[in-house]
């Protein structure tokens, strides 16, 4: 006789948090804020040019998230869920604000040490010299410049992918896209920032951004 497959909750430790909010546990769902606020922030950083709005619109992306969690049924993964939110909640403040979204605008400053920020110049440089240094961080400046430069959804599907780490898939529900439009923006995305940083790695071999 076939056991029965377990509950979501069971192997998904949001699932069973936003089970505990909704039920009326309102310290799940703090435990969801702690686990999510600093990546929520960090991607409505790369969005607004505004940081002094980014932990509004943080708190605002919560606020939704919150009122819309009995909505939530579990298809896809919870903070792909809530990433979908704090990008629609971003470009609704961007719309209202009448200001143009900016990714990286931190990007060339010290990061902590657990900052999962992408940081060209730490993974291009091979040695402590000035020159590599110098090297590097003109890279660093033109990675930055070529993603500020990229078209909103350009830029939104590459920074899921390649700072996020979120899969083809996830970045699809996050985006309300197609799995297919989200390779081929992520494939345009490459080949932007390819061919602005190129020129910079011709004397770097085997080196990419």
């Amino acid at each position: 006789m076939t056991e029965p497959a377990a509950p979501p909750s069971a192997s998904d430790p949001d699932a069973l948090l936003v089970e505990r909010t909704v039920a009326g546990d309102q310290r799940a769902f703090e435990l969801l804020v702690v686990k999510y606020q600093r990546r929520i922030e960090r991607l409505i950083g790369r969005m607004v040019r505004d940081a002094d709005l980014v932990q509004d619109i943080a708190q605002e992306t919560f606020i939704r998230a919150y009122r819309a969690l009995h909505q939530f049924r579990g298809d896809a993964q919870f903070y792909t869920w809530l990433y979908r939110i704090a990008v629609n909640t971003a470009k609704k403040a961007l719309v209202d604000l009448r200001r143009d979204p900016l990714i990286f605008e931190n990007a060339m400053k010290p990061a902590d040490d657990d900052d999962e920020t992408y940081r060209p110049e730490r993974e291009l440089t091979t040695t402590e010299t000035p020159e590599a240094l110098m090297a590097s961080r003109e890279i660093a400046e033109a990675v930055n410049a070529a993603m500020a430069a990229l078209p909103e959804d350009l830029r939104q599907a590459v920074t899921l992918r390649e700072i996020e780490g979120l899969s083809y898939e996830e970045i699809a529900e996050a985006m309300d896209c197609p799995i297919g439009t989200v390779r081929s923006r992520i494939f345009r995305a490459r080949e932007a920032i390819s061919a602005r940083v190129k020129p910079l790695l011709d004397n770097q071999t085997g080196k990419r951004w």
